[in-house]
């Protein structure tokens, strides 16, 4: 878990960092989307996931 953390928070200063700079490219892709998967197995992934799906029923709604 401890490690899990760890590359996550890695992950997230180098997405932003990618997103300040403007230049995202196949590689910076990557690390986002792997940003996304360490995220999910995180403590934060349910809530963000009941969070989205939160999102997604208000928006369909309509």
């Amino acid at each position: 878990m401890a490690v899990s953390i760890s590359f996550v928070l890695l992950l997230a200063i180098v997405v932003a960092v990618l997103i300040r700079g403007g230049s995202v490219r196949l590689l910076h892709a990557l690390a986002c989307a792997a940003f996304g998967f360490f995220l999910a197995s995180s403590g934060a992934g349910p809530y963000i996931t009941r969070a989205m799906s939160g999102i997604t029923g208000w928006i369909s709604s309509f």
